[in-house]
């Protein structure tokens, strides 16, 4: 059973928790982290979710994401989740999201970290992840296309790919 602490429309904890799948209370909102590893090719790396998933089975991801379960911080949340689902561990207590996405029902915090990341020796240690490998911007927008990933914006992975050396919004 998952819980996950509620925060307000603020981002402000609210005391209250849920269990995944329960029916949000108007008002009510969770935390979700995604974890987009890059190479120093500019590459990311690049998840294909198992058979079974409830949503987007056998679809291509960024590298990682999930809900941070009650009690974490985004930065925890993150780091549990790379490490839950191919089993990388980094640490991310210096480390702020690079931007964060508002969605009907919360936060999605979106960590965009260079890391040399050896994809022989990564294992995955739950149920989640089928394989991982290593994809350009455009093999990303061409599988978007050919509809194996899920289907974000592709000005979404544009900026992905844009913004993967610092925070804000210049190049300058």
């Amino acid at each position: 059973m998952e819980k996950w602490d509620i925060y307000d429309r603020h981002r402000r904890k609210t005391g209250k928790q849920m269990i995944r799948g329960e029916a949000f209370e108007d008002g009510a909102y969770h935390l979700v982290v995604h974890v987009c590893l890059f190479n120093e090719k500019g590459e990311m790396l690049i998840q294909q979710r198992q058979s079974d998933r409830e949503t987007w089975a056998d679809m291509w991801d960024v590298t990682v994401g999930g809900s941070a379960l009650a009690g974490e911080t985004s930065q925890e949340a993150a780091e549990r989740e790379v490490e839950e689902e191919i089993g990388y561990t980094l640490d991310f207590s210096s480390r702020r999201p690079s931007f964060t996405i508002n969605f009907d029902h919360g936060f999605d915090d979106y960590y965009l970290v260079e890391s040399q990341v050896d994809i022989s020796s990564l294992t995955f240690p739950t149920e989640e992840v089928k394989e991982v490998m290593w994809a350009s911007r455009q093999e990303i927008m061409d599988m978007i296309e050919e509809g194996v990933f899920i289907p974000y914006y592709e000005s979404l992975i544009q900026l992905f790919f844009d913004i993967r050396h610092g925070l804000g919004a210049h190049d300058r």
